[in-house]
């Protein structure tokens, strides 16, 4: 599989994506916007979803493109990022044109990480402020790791954290991944460090630890009490720019979704609200046929299974922390 040149979802021309984080609370939120607006689509299938504006992504609905996504922490008090985003695309004169205003659209998802070590005894929601900043830093390059919304993300076995892998296709278009990595289930095979994205890693881009040798990776059920107290969720973004429709990019999102799965053991619970967006930053007016359709959503799968181990992979420690990183487990 040949990577892009920064291995991250803006190898994908005209993409920008933008963190910000608060490590006193323990938590971030995150922005993928572009050069233009962008068309996009979504699927859920966690069972604890948190939304906003999502419904306009549907094939049927009137609004063609968006101008940002938002991944933040902070459950539904998250939700409130998109406020501080559309604050920015305003400021920038962004939006879908409606008489003689123009409303930026910018669908945003959340996960939980109200319960992670962090000091949530706001007076002021501070999602809002930290939309607003991820919006301004929003550029080609970005970190990984305990930034962003995966600032306070957690596993079942490690801390979580932000990711994101890219691909090149077999005609040279590009495939992207970005991911808030805050499972309930673990990224990890059984009493190890070798993850379960392993048959897709590239070029030692989370370890090169390779795939477990041990036959029985049976038994990985997460206990009640870690349930309980880590209602979770791996929200994600999908991407190319070969010029899908937005049916194609639902179906592009439903794909993905396979690589969530194949990282993340087990996934898609009732405790998770796991999501994918899927975008296009091509012109869908020609839409590609179904034999390139399927190798997007193939891709997407794999590229997703690697920003998510790499969202574990490069969490570094802060004080408090309930959970390990990767890179200090033994």
């Amino acid at each position: 599989m040949q990577i892009g040149p920064r291995n991250l979802i803006t190898d994908i021309p005209g993409l920008r994506v933008g963190n910000a984080q608060d490590t006193h609370i323990k938590t971030g939120t995150t922005v993928l916007t572009a050069d233009a607006p962008f068309t996009a689509s979504v699927h859920v299938m966690g069972g604890a979803p948190g939304t906003r504006e999502t419904d306009l992504l549907a094939p049927d609905k009137l609004v063609p493109a968006v101008d940002a996504l938002v991944l933040s922490g902070g459950s539904a008090f998250g939700l409130d990022a998109g406020s501080g985003v559309m604050d920015g695309l305003r400021a920038a004169g962004r939006g879908f044109p409606v008489g003689n205003q123009r409303v930026p659209v910018c669908p945003g998802a959340i996960l939980f990480d109200l319960i992670n070590g962090g000091d949530k005894d706001w007076t002021t929601n501070p999602y809002r402020a930290l939309g607003r900043a991820a919006f301004d830093e929003a550029s080609a390059d970005f970190a990984l790791g305990s930034v962003g919304a995966g600032t306070g993300a957690l596993s079942m076995v490690h801390k979580g954290g932000l990711g994101s892998a890219s691909a090149v296709l077999s005609d040279g278009r590009i495939v992207g991944a970005l991911v808030a990595a805050n499972p309930i289930g673990a990224v990890t095979t059984p009493e190890s460090r070798h993850f379960w994205a392993a048959p897709f890693e590239v070029d030692g881009e989370f370890g090169g630890l390779g795939v477990n040798p041990t036959t029985d990776l049976g038994g990985l059920v997460p206990s009640p009490r870690s349930a309980a107290i880590h209602a979770n969720t791996t929200i994600a973004i999908v991407g190319t720019d070969a010029p899908l429709t937005k049916t194609q990019c639902q179906r592009v999102a439903v794909a993905a979704h396979d690589g969530m799965a194949r990282a993340i053991l087990p996934s898609h619970t009732p405790y998770d609200g796991d999501l994918v967006f899927a975008i296009s930053t091509g012109d869908g007016a020609q839409p590609v046929d179904d034999t390139l359709l399927l190798e997007i959503g193939h891709m997407a799968a794999m590229t997703l299974a690697r920003a998510i181990a790499r969202a574990i992979y490069h969490a570094t420690p802060m004080p408090g922390d309930l959970l390990p990183c990767w890179s200090d487990a033994h």
